[in-house]
């Protein structure tokens, strides 16, 4: 998978991506990530990438044409139009499904925000998703965009150790992971569950789901509540099919 970053910053990349799982995939070839210096696209000599707002306002916003031009670099002469991510906090909220579904991608340009904004015209043009990792403000996009490069590069297949491995985590179900244990048996008066030292992968199966749902509901009701919905509605689709 193809990773474009568009930023005032490309000398902190690769940064953390470059160690732990997602230096593995970028060393064995199934991840680049490419920091495109969006002041190689300005044509003056202070390489000027903001100006004013048009109406007044505080702040400055980021020009159409470094980012306009920036893009038209990357995909001139490309076969299938890339998937272009501009890293927002008024975008769509950042959740396990969407990396999910980027990860289906081949090529992924994320375009770094900064400043006040961006020209809207830009946007109108070459995005195609807004992403936010939540309801706060980061000082530019690069550290949402490193984020959501891990989030997605980790699912590819071959970037795990066991691609099972991205299966039982948080969120992947609708649910938090339930928790785990390992050796020794016991450490500090603390015991691993009974059941998990059982040899019962049945009960055990049941055991962890149990606790992922109260897991759940206990620190992220709407979550919980999320997924209630969606059983009932898929519980429902199967009476009203038998019924038929």
């Amino acid at each position: 998978m193809q990773f474009d970053v568009l930023t005032l910053f490309p000398e902190i990349y690769p940064g953390p991506l470059g160690s732990s799982i997602t230096g593995r995939a970028i060393s064995r070839g199934l991840l680049s990530v490419n920091a495109v210096d969006l002041r190689n696209f300005t044509h003056d000599e202070r390489g000027t990438v903001d100006d004013k707002p048009y109406g007044g306002g505080p702040g400055m916003l980021m020009k159409v044409e470094p980012l306009w031009e920036a893009l038209e670099s990357l995909t001139s002469g490309v076969g299938k139009r890339p998937k272009v991510v501009l890293t927002s906090p008024r975008g769509r909220l950042f959740t396990q499904g969407i990396a999910r579904e980027l990860s289906q991608m081949e090529h992924i340009i994320i375009v770094c925000g900064h400043y006040e904004g961006i020209d809207q015209r830009f946007i109108d043009e070459w995005v195609d998703l807004e992403i936010s990792l939540g309801d706060y403000v980061l000082t530019s996009g690069n550290l949402a965009a490193m984020v959501m490069i891990d989030a997605v590069s980790r699912l590819l297949p071959g970037a795990l150790g066991s691609d099972e491995s991205s299966v039982d985590e948080s969120h992947s179900a609708g649910l938090l992971e339930y928790p785990q244990y390992t050796r020794p048996d016991e450490y500090m008066g603390r015991e691993v569950p009974e059941i998990l030292l059982s040899g019962d992968h049945g009960r055990i199966a049941k055991w962890r789901h149990e606790e992922a749902e109260k897991l759940t509901r206990d620190r992220r009701p709407d979550l919980y509540a999320r997924y209630r919905a969606l059983c009932c509605g898929v519980f429902r689709g199967k009476d009203e099919e038998q019924k038929d």
